[in-house]
């Protein structure tokens, strides 16, 4: 199963210049819990925007994709880190796995994965960041299973699950 996990604002925010627009800890528990065990597949940006520690996120296969060769150089002894230069490599390599995949971003790796994912674990927030430069794509042709309405001492939010309807 392909999977696809990000947390949004109420216009599909995801980011600005390459950071998360909030900080939710049950978001994160949620991302850990789901994703621990699995394959997590992100874009280069996306694994060099984790803080140090989590390169390569840990108790996770990660598959990196990139066509910058040289960006690379520094994290290819990684041993739990596979690189890639397209989305379809990434999930071929991931399926070696027989496992469920997840697709952790950037915007752009959700703009080409989405058209793969069977599922959508969404984390939405109950927020507009104007400022916002990376956006999560449509995903209308995916229904809601579950919904969970949750609220911290910052923002109002839900986790959401959701499977592609054919």
């Amino acid at each position: 199963m392909i999977s696809i996990i990000a947390a949004i604002g109420k216009n599909r925010e995801l980011g600005k210049e390459n950071k998360l627009l909030w900080r939710i800890s049950q978001d994160f528990k949620r991302f850990k819990d789901l994703t621990s065990n699995h394959v997590v597949i992100m874009g280069r940006k996306t694994y060099e925007s984790l803080p140090k520690k989590f390169q390569p996120l840990p108790n996770r296969i990660n598959v990196v994709i990139t066509r910058n060769k040289n960006a690379i150089k520094g994290l290819i002894n990684q041993t739990t880190t596979i690189f890639c230069n397209s989305i379809e490599t990434a999930l071929d390599k991931a399926k070696e796995f027989n496992n469920e995949i997840f697709i952790i971003g950037g915007a752009s790796i959700y703009q080409q994965g989405i058209k793969y994912a069977d599922k959508l674990y969404l984390t939405l927030v109950d927020k507009e960041y104007l400022e916002a430069d990376a956006f999560f794509p449509e995903y209308g042709e995916f229904k809601i299973v579950k919904e969970e309405n949750h609220q911290d001492e910052k923002y109002k939010y839900k986790f959401i699950e959701l499977i592609r309807h054919f």
